[in-house]
């Protein structure tokens, strides 16, 4: 029988994570196909949580095998390294996987000898004024306080674009090891001349490190000048001043965050200090404190803004979040007031989610491994993500069968219109990672194939290639969500391709490949 010489044949494009041909033995005892260097960091970097453990792997060792592969990477091919730790900040949004990265990029050149490229990883990663900081902690504890000239300059050039009075308020606190007058301290920025205030504000940042009793903001800079007012208050009047017909307009004046807030008043957050502060919330915050409102008692014409803004699209594209928060946020504040507004914002967040021609075969992987809690403030674990993403497929595609899987499977049955977080009640936990097994009870022709997984597929009683049920001619599409060094099948070429990630740039990629077109890594395209 033809396998290859068949009607639907036609030259297979390739996809960056690639396997080298060799084969191993997983996490699991199953198939391991071995991937080469520049995909294992790729699949690590956007799923590695720094410190965290997975199922498999503890967070050290994690840790250890992305900063070899970064330093490794950083002298062997600086300018693709580069260009994945600039996309992690900017496009995928990971921070601290970011961070390190552009840190041991910057020691491996060092220690090569080699020249260039480490100013601007440095100054690529570091997009929130907290993180020149957070930065210069991570590597004084690891290689001491002799900052390199890349690594000054490379926080200098950050500082400068990042240093103002409002994120000052917000992240120069006496809790940092490292304030914003250390920053300046020990990289030395000169001020940016096309921001004529900025020389005074570093002088003001400096004085809140080491004199803060006497340290006086600039009287040209209204924010500064009005939170300073604002703190000055007695303790005695500070409620009422808050809670005061003006109150919202002073906080958004003073630029006192929600988070600060509380401190400030030495006591609790009740319904109209809430009421006060929600206009100045951005919708990451409002996300995160809907279970907060509830119990303070927000009434419901504040609560009902606070949806709107929740679902608007336009907030929802500015905020970046990922579809996971909106499901911990329904976890966390389950009352009905907010059910509508996340099931919309989710819908948003998914909008690039393709809409997949033909038929469609959604695999989402519930085995025990996908159940360890990925990390980062939503605490959800790899199995919500996972069905998250293959119920939004479902919903999106034109005719589609999602199935969850693990040491046995079934059918996730799925209304018209029905809204993904109800849809998400319906899954369960299916113990080991029978993919094979998997694959061969669901495929029915389908035009192609989905599986949202760990790659960690048991031995199994067909062994080999856990996709050999699927033609050689039809494209199997593997989600990988943990990162683990080997994958599951081949991935490349010949309709055989790994993505990792949940974010746009992923999304894009099936319907590129469909169309013929082989993908570049996100950075490039």
């Amino acid at each position: 029988m033809s396998r290859f010489n068949v009607r639907k044949a036609k030259a297979a494009p390739a996809s960056p994570v690639s396997t080298t041909g060799r084969r191993t033995t997983n996490h699991n005892g199953g198939p391991g196909f071995v991937r080469d260097r520049k995909s294992e960091l790729f699949l690590l970097a956007i799923a590695n949580m720094v410190g965290q453990d997975t199922f498999y792997e503890r967070g050290g060792d994690r840790d250890d095998r992305y900063t070899a592969l970064v330093r490794e990477l950083a002298v062997a091919d600086p300018e693709w390294t580069l260009g994945l730790l600039r996309w992690l900040r900017h496009g995928a949004h990971m921070r601290t996987a970011a961070l390190v990265g552009a840190a041991e990029f910057t020691r491996a050149r060092l220690d090569a000898g080699a020249h260039g490229f480490s100013r601007q990883a440095v100054d690529a990663v570091l997009q929130r004024a907290d993180e020149p900081g957070e930065l210069l902690a991570y590597w004084t504890s690891r290689y001491g306080r002799a900052l390199p000239k890349p690594l000054k300059r490379g926080v200098a050039d950050a500082a400068r674009r990042l240093y103002n009075a409002r994120s000052l308020l917000k992240y120069d606190t006496a809790g940092k090891g490292y304030r914003f007058g250390d920053v300046l301290e020990l990289t030395h920025p000169s001020p940016d001349p096309e921001k004529p205030w900025q020389g005074a504000l570093f002088a003001y940042a400096l004085d809140r490190r080491h004199r803060p009793e006497e340290a006086v903001p600039p009287a040209t800079d209204r924010l500064l000048t009005a939170n300073r007012e604002l703190l000055a208050l007695p303790v005695g009047e500070r409620r009422a001043a808050v809670t005061a017909k003006d109150g919202t307009e002073r906080l958004a004046a003073a630029g006192l965050t929600w988070e600060a807030l509380a401190g400030w008043l030495q006591g609790p957050l009740d319904a109209p200090v809430w009421e006060a502060v929600i206009p100045s919330m951005g919708p990451m915050a409002l996300v995160r404190n809907l279970r907060n409102f509830d119990q303070a008692g927000v009434s419901d014409v504040v609560a009902a803004e606070v949806a709107r803004r929740i679902a608007d699209p336009d907030e929802v594209r500015r905020s970046r979040q990922f579809p996971f928060r909106y499901l911990a946020a329904h976890r966390h504040a389950p009352s009905l007031r907010w059910g509508h507004a996340l099931e919309t914002a989710l819908g948003h967040s998914l909008a690039n989610v393709p809409e997949l021609p033909g038929r469609t075969l959604i695999l989402v992987d519930r085995s025990g491994s996908m159940f360890d809690r990925s990390g980062g403030p939503t605490q959800l674990n790899r199995a919500d993500s996972a069905a998250i993403f293959g119920t939004a497929l479902k919903i999106r595609a034109a005719e589609a069968d999602l199935v969850e899987f693990g040491t046995t499977s079934r059918v996730v049955e799925v209304g018209r219109g029905e809204a993904v977080l109800r849809v998400l009640e319906r899954f369960t936990s299916l113990g080991g990672t029978n993919t094979a097994d998997a694959v061969r009870a669901h495929y029915r022709g389908h035009d192609r194939v989905v599986i949202v997984t760990d790659e960690q597929t048991g031995p199994g009683r067909w062994g080999g290639d856990p996709l050999a049920a699927v033609p050689a001619h039809v494209p199997v599409y593997t989600w990988n969500l943990a990162g683990y060094a080997t994958g599951h099948g081949p991935s490349g070429g010949a309709h055989r391709h790994s993505f990792g990630g949940l974010s746009d740039a992923a999304f894009r990629l099936i319907p590129l490949l469909e169309a013929g077109t082989s993908a570049d890594w996100p950075w490039e395209v």
